[in-house]
């Protein structure tokens, strides 16, 4: 039987919007996926404030939509939707949007990133493939934020997050391969230092899982402790840590504004550097820490989930 979840503004722990199609109210599916090791992955509960936030940017964003369904309306209607963890809803409205706009790079973009959170790693690179097919190369698009930073400045381009995304999706599925020649590209649209981290991190575990140690540690010599980071702290604090520089401990010790999100990316690096240990065991333990959490989306949270997988 579905679990469902009858959502909207009148509730003050709403996670996805009741909204009006006709006469009748949206009903959002709570069982959104199921994790690789068989657990339903089920929208979170937030506040009254978070809620009512998201709800109110879902309400604005189909509003647009429904006066114009223009590209860019229909990529924000699905990324409002995918805020509320309502993926199903959001591919939904990405698919819609491709039959539109069979030549939006952005739109396949969007896509394949929440087939990535519900574990379709296929279809998120078959998406990335054609995203990356049709996205001008030569060129840097400023990405607009869904939730900006504290300084209320985007920091990532389409470009670079076709790349980041396709690299992620190979290295879940164990292709390091073709992570690596991803990663190595996507450095190429990392022009700040947020971007260089967190695309440095990933490269980095791609080549320590091909054993290509020396690669890897020269790979380190570009990461500066000092790097002026707005809000990929997360990624630095893993590298930091693989440099030598900080403790597995350390790390462990997440604060900031979303704690289980830090707890997700930097525990997954914690598990990582036991596994470059060869400490299978410590490894599992605290990959299993991330899976108690609750960010099931974040992408530490979904390889913590696959190398448990395969430990098991």
């Amino acid at each position: 039987m579905k679990h469902q979840l009858v959502l909207g503004l009148a509730l003050c722990i709403c996670l996805s919007c009741g909204e009006k199609q006709g006469n009748e109210t949206y009903v959002a599916d709570s069982v959104q996926a199921t994790s690789l090791l068989g657990k339903d992955l089920t929208i979170p509960e937030r506040s009254e404030a978070q809620a009512k936030r998201l709800n109110d940017n879902l309400a604005e964003a189909q509003e647009n939509f429904d006066k114009e369904a223009t590209e860019m309306n229909t990529i924000w209607l699905g990324r409002r939707h995918a805020y509320l963890y309502d993926y199903k809803k959001a591919i939904a409205v990405f698919t819609e949007g491709i039959a539109a706009y069979p030549n939006s790079h952005k739109l396949y973009r969007h896509r394949g990133h929440r087939y990535i959170s519900v574990r379709q790693f296929d279809k998120a690179i078959a998406d990335y493939e054609k995203a990356y097919e049709l996205m001008p190369k030569d060129q840097m698009d400023i990405e607009p934020d869904g939730s900006p930073n504290k300084l209320n400045i985007p920091l990532s381009n389409t470009q670079f997050n076709i790349l980041y995304h396709y690299g992620l999706a190979h290295y879940l599925k164990g292709d390091f391969e073709k992570a690596e020649a991803i990663y190595k590209e996507c450095l190429d649209y990392s022009d700040n230092p947020d971007l260089i981290v967190a695309t440095t991190d990933w490269l980095y575990m791609t080549l320590r899982r091909q054993g290509k140690e020396d690669e890897a540690a020269q790979l380190l010599t570009t990461i500066d402790g000092t790097m002026e980071i707005i809000e990929n702290d997360s990624y630095l604090k893993r590298l930091m840590m693989y440099k030598g520089k900080a403790s597995p401990d350390d790390l462990l010790q997440a604060t900031g504004d979303d704690v289980a999100l830090s707890l997700a990316t930097q525990g997954y690096g914690v598990g990582n550097w036991y596994l470059y240990q060869n400490d299978t065991t410590k490894a599992r333990e605290i990959f299993q820490n991330v899976l108690n959490g609750s960010s099931w989306s974040a992408f530490g949270y979904i390889a913590s989930e696959v190398d448990f997988a395969n430990l098991r």
